[in-house]
């Protein structure tokens, strides 16, 4: 008696375990290979056949001669996929005021020349604490920087970074914005 109401139930568990946890995955994975490969492998980018890095999440560049990225608010460390959060610090938290505080004084204090308002993006951790991407604003402040440091033209690092300018999606969603990683790859290649 009992397991003639038993033998149901498990037989449609196990039909939905393979139906809905192997086979419709399985499907769901192939199509996205097929139809979205870069981004269903991570949208990873290589040098030198090497994997360096995914166009998706932020990384940590602090070196003078790079551009850099947002800054990130994961814990332990910078750019941290798995601890992927914002800092929950609201626009009049005093702790929020003093991050961005410091992060325009080492910004001013690494292009003292320059008088141009600091970015937002260069100073402001985004929602997710991994945005790989800043505005072509941020990263044409950096540009003094860099220029110096690597002994280039700033002419070149303008044509690259406009190079590297992504536009609105479809025209009308989202801003502008420019790769950090692709960027400082490409800045690699520069000669």
């Amino acid at each position: 008696m009992m397991l003639r109401l038993i033998r149901p139930a498990l037989c449609l568990l196990l039909a939905m375990t393979c139906l809905l946890g192997i086979a419709y995955p399985l499907l769901i994975t192939g199509l996205a290979r097929l139809a979205f490969a870069h981004q269903a492998t991570g949208s990873l980018l290589y040098r030198d056949g090497k994997a360096v890095g995914s166009s998706l999440i932020g990384q940590n560049f602090s070196d003078a001669k790079y551009f850099w990225g947002r800054p990130s608010a994961t814990l332990p460390e910078p750019y941290n996929g798995i601890a992927s959060s914002g800092s929950n610090l609201g626009p009049m938290n005093p702790a929020l005021i003093d991050q961005v505080k410091r992060h325009v004084a080492a910004l001013r204090a690494d292009a003292p020349a320059s008088r141009a308002p600091v970015p937002v993006d260069l100073v402001s951790a985004s929602a997710s604490g991994l945005d790989p991407d800043i505005s072509p604003a941020a990263a044409r402040y950096q540009i003094a920087r860099i220029a110096h440091a690597r002994g280039t033209a700033p002419a070149n690092l303008e044509k690259l970074v406009a190079t590297h300018t992504q536009g609105k999606l479809f025209g009308l969603i989202g801003e502008l914005r420019v790769n950090v990683l692709e960027l400082n790859l490409a800045l690699d290649q520069l000669r």
